[in-house]
């Protein structure tokens, strides 16, 4: 933004382009973009974002360390074959996201199969493939041993691990105490002790703390314990740890004043933690997961102002998009207390004039609030108004059948 605007106090509104006080994505005006979509609400992905985030990471992480991509942030074809080259694998936690990984050409034997609830089609699809499952329960254990038994295949599994500690001021706890992820670090050794005689050949564990952090310090904790854990549990295991997944936890800034990640002490941790696993877990392979942070940033969400009305002295923009296409930005996907994403008018970045204006979607319930009593630039009907940092769990962790609205498009840039 130029100096004579007011400085926002959000890091993704700090770096938005502008050319003419309009948006700038990817290299196009937002009006172009919307142009060439044709249509709204939708969402755009910028690939040389995506670029840039991985080549940033590949500086930091150390020689040696494995860089995989979790699905689950954004599962969109376009998005994952343009991945697919840039990284080391994939975790994917369905059939129809293993389709896709596979699709994409990703060799079978760098994709990991997460999730606490996988089906029967789960499990014969990754039979077929020959992919790593991440099992979460002794039942699960079972029910794809006598799976692969009757399909006279032999599969390929890595334990996940509730361990009995968790990523600190995560957005998202997914670890330590009771948690339905992962089987208890206390009962894995039972699970290991009956793999020799089951059809499934042992690859190593995965370890998943926590997501959405922006604690470098946390971070570190997280690893070093999870290496720690895995080192103990490899002596009850029934072959060599051939791969340890310690998951990945990293944040991006959502909201006002959130700092973003510093990658430098955790880079400087990894390094001695790759030098550690060496010596404790001689020859495994030392996998790192992230979604949200190699997309995320690289996503916004369009919308166009098709009324604009004050209530009791409260101004509202009503839009054609809403919380069926973007949950998270409603507030709805996690949120304790709820705050406002990034939110900017896109082809009125500064205007001549501001006000504080809540956006809402056409959904009748109050829950649909994509910002509340924000300052944005005066605001008309047939305005866009662009949501940042949705690039990760967006469209596909949206109730996009609520009140059977169309879907929103969606586009890599």
């Amino acid at each position: 933004m130029n100096r004579s605007s007011p400085q926002p106090t959000h890091a993704a509104l700090r770096n938005v382009s502008v050319e003419g006080d309009c948006m700038v994505f990817a290299g196009k005006r937002i009006t172009d973009l919307a142009a060439q979509v044709g249509t709204t609400p939708f969402y755009a992905y910028d690939r040389r974002a995506i670029a840039a985030r991985v080549a940033e990471l590949r500086r930091h992480l150390p020689p040696g360390m494995h860089l995989h991509y979790a699905m689950k942030a954004n599962p969109m074809r376009e998005v994952v074959a343009h991945l697919a080259p840039l990284v080391d694998g994939l975790d994917v936690a369905s059939a129809g996201e293993l389709e896709v990984a596979l699709a994409c050409g990703v060799a079978a034997s760098t994709i990991s199969f997460a999730g606490p609830g996988k089906s029967v089609r789960d499990h014969e699809a990754a039979l077929e493939a020959g992919v790593t499952v991440n099992v979460e329960s002794g039942n699960e254990l079972r029910r794809l041993a006598e799976l692969a038994t009757a399909r006279g295949r032999r599969g390929r599994v890595a334990i996940r691990v509730n361990p009995d500690f968790e990523l600190k001021t995560s957005g998202m706890k997914m670890a330590g105490g009771a948690k339905q992820f992962g089987v208890d670090a206390e009962r894995v050794p039972e699970l290991l002790a009956a793999i020799p005689s089951l059809p499934l050949d042992f690859i190593g564990f995965h370890i998943f703390s926590g997501s959405q952090n922006l604690s470098a310090e946390a971070i570190i904790e997280s690893q070093n314990k999870t290496l720690e854990l895995a080192a103990e549990l490899a002596s009850s295991a029934p072959s060599p740890v051939r791969t340890l997944n310690i998951g990945g936890g990293f944040g991006i800034p959502y909201f006002p004043n959130d700092v973003p990640l510093d990658l430098a002490p955790i880079a400087r941790n990894l390094e001695a933690l790759v030098a550690r696993s060496a010596h404790l877990l001689p020859g495994a392979a030392i996998v790192i997961e992230l979604g949200r942070y190699l997309v995320g940033e690289a996503g916004i969400y369009v919308c166009r102002v098709i009324d604009k009305k004050v209530s009791r002295g409260r101004i509202f923009l009503v839009t054609d998009g809403g919380l069926h296409h973007h949950l998270a930005a409603s507030g709805n996907f996690g949120q304790v207390l709820r705050k406002n994403y990034p939110v900017l008018i896109g082809n009125r970045v500064h205007g001549t004039q501001r006000e504080t204006a809540s956006v809402v979607g056409p959904l009748c319930t109050p829950l649909d609030l994509l910002a509340d009593s924000v300052e944005l630039a005066k605001a008309e009907e047939g305005d866009l108004v662009v949501v940042l940092q949705s690039g990760a769990y967006g469209l596909t962790a949206s109730p996009l059948g609520f009140l059977s609205h169309p879907p929103p498009a969606e586009i890599l840039v």
